[in-house]
């Protein structure tokens, strides 16, 4: 029997680490908000979009506007939603201004706003992606939609575009319509990139195979791309007899070997593709 992976990592440096990415990713945010966003006045939602805004029209200093609204939020957090947010995300909180205060005399990176708000995007959402991979955030209209979720019934995907919504909209208003979709293209990178820091851009493909040829496409997937294989018991919802589906994951790299197998043996097979984000296990990532 194969021995199961044990984390052995001292619980003391866990929490360095997530401390270490809190810092790191904030920083990040940071950086990439004053020579890439600020200057191109991409106001691509949140509390920073909100302080770009307010430094156009009021000529505000963005980091104090983002310490203005984040602790008060996080307060509400705090009152609202309970004790679940501690000290990592209070760190974020009051960092990632500390940042921008820090860099804002930094040149910018390009004064093309295209530039800005696709790669203003991607920075924002790479710090924020090593923020939540250290169990933590960086506060700000996050907690304000978990807020209104919480009390309104909407989902909280709902909220979150309703609030980001209401930002860029007023980026829209003070700059002009094409500020308003300069943002939403930023919003949406950040987006994006998040999900890549989060899972990874390896992505793997779940099949389930049903057909009457079982034992040669089992045996032919185990040993000859080489991948596990699940039998489920299902019934035929037509006939009601029992029969066996196969359900494998293989690396997207393998789809292509996966499907000329199963087609080789059986070309009236039934085959559901699915793609599989992220996968945990064994020839996989280990968790």
């Amino acid at each position: 029997m194969s021995k199961g992976y044990t984390d052995t990592t001292p619980p003391f440096l866990h929490k360095v680490s997530e401390y270490a990415h809190v810092l790191v990713g904030s920083a990040i945010v940071a950086i990439a908000f004053n020579v890439l966003l600020l200057p191109n006045r991409v106001a691509s939602g949140g509390v920073s979009g909100i302080s770009t805004i307010l430094d156009a029209v009021l000529g505000w200093e963005p980091a104090f506007v983002q310490w203005a609204l984040n602790i008060p939020l996080f307060i509400a957090g705090l009152i609202f939603l309970g004790f679940q947010y501690g000290v990592k995300t209070l760190i974020g909180t009051l960092f990632l201004p500390f940042v921008v205060l820090l860099t804002k005399d930094w040149e910018p990176f390009t004064l093309n706003p295209l530039l800005g708000a696709l790669f203003g995007g991607m920075g924002v959402g790479l710090g924020l992606g090593i923020v939540f991979r250290g169990n933590a955030s960086t506060g700000g209209t996050d907690l304000a939609a978990q807020i209104v979720h919480k009390y309104s019934g909407l989902s909280l995907g709902t909220c979150v575009a309703i609030i980001d919504g209401m930002i860029v909209l007023a980026a829209a208003i003070v700059f002009d319509v094409e500020g308003g979709l300069y943002a939403l293209i930023g919003l949406y990178t950040t987006s994006k990139t998040i999900d890549v820091v989060q899972i990874g851009l390896k992505r793997s493909k779940m099949a389930l195979i049903i057909t009457d040829y079982e034992q040669q496409v089992r045996e032919g997937v185990l040993h000859k791309i080489p991948r596990g294989v699940t039998k489920l018991q299902a019934y035929g919802g037509y006939t009601d007899n029992a029969r066996s589906i196969l359900m494998c994951v293989v690396d997207q790299t393998e789809f292509t070997k996966l499907k000329d197998l199963v087609k080789s043996i059986d070309a009236n097979a039934f085959v559901v593709v699915m793609d599989a984000s992220e996968v945990l296990g064994e020839g996989f990532k280990r968790g």
